[in-house]
């Protein structure tokens, strides 16, 4: 029997699903730092009794798109953007380590330096923690230098430097709260080449028009399937009139 409902099926759930996919990253088209998932169609040959020409069609996460945004100047102290390569990495509650390009820091109620969601910032040699009454400047290298508001002429103090690290994209994998890690569970190390922008933010690097042309293309490709759906029915119901007439 040719299970043409059941391929149709199948194609139609996974375009769901790459819809889904698309959706959010048109809806993450302003998160700083944001990189857009990558998701592609495979065939996969059915298995047991059917024509041999049919295939299902399976959704598979190929990764994520490592191109860079386009910086935007803020001019804000603790906002940093990765210039090229390279990551942030952040201390989580666990105490592994995760990266991100979110570079919008701030400061938690104790002092500690943090992302925007609040996952505490590593630095090379730990966290690091911010006085207070104190003009935060990073550098370009990562090292993050305080000058005291009160304390005048002060003199600026180096409080740490920031761990960034450059892992081969192969090597890392998105989480289920946006951040990426490394496939093994080991931290990445500290690569000293890798660049940042301070008084910057990296923007997200999802085309809202190609979203939104390719959502166009998956909703053509939807009624396609079902299409095929309604033909197997009618193919059914014919089969079933010529059966009752013999």
């Amino acid at each position: 029997m040719d299970r043409l409902i059941y391929t149709a099926a199948t194609g139609a759930k996974h375009i769901l699903e790459k819809q889904a996919t698309t959706s959010n990253n048109l809806a993450n088209v302003g998160t700083t730092g944001f990189r857009a998932q990558l998701d592609i169609f495979r065939s996969a040959p059915v298995q047991g009794p059917g024509l041999p020409t049919r295939a299902f069609v399976v959704d598979s996460t190929a990764g994520a798109d490592f191109s860079a945004g386009a910086l935007q100047v803020t001019g804000r102290d603790l906002d940093v953007a990765v210039k090229g390569d390279g990551w942030l990495a952040v201390q989580m509650p666990d105490g592994s380590e995760a990266y991100t390009r979110n570079g919008s820091l701030q400061m938690s109620p104790n002092g500690m330096l943090q992302t925007a969601s609040g996952q505490i910032i590593a630095g090379e040699g730990g966290p690091i923690a911010i006085p207070p009454d104190a003009t935060v400047t990073v550098g370009a290298d990562g090292t993050i230098s305080t000058i005291s508001n009160v304390d005048q002429p002060a003199a600026a103090n180096i409080i740490g430097r920031l761990k960034l690290v450059n892992p081969p994209a192969a090597d890392m994998v998105r989480g289920d709260d946006g951040l990426f890690r490394m496939k093994d569970g080991n931290p990445a190390p500290a690569d000293a080449a890798v660049q940042v922008a301070g008084g910057a933010l990296e923007g997200s690097n999802v085309n809202a028009v190609d979203c939104m042309v390719d959502m166009i293309a998956l909703a053509r490709s939807f009624d396609t399937q079902m299409s095929l759906l309604k033909n197997a029915e009618n193919n059914a119901a014919k089969a079933a009139q010529i059966l009752a007439m013999n």
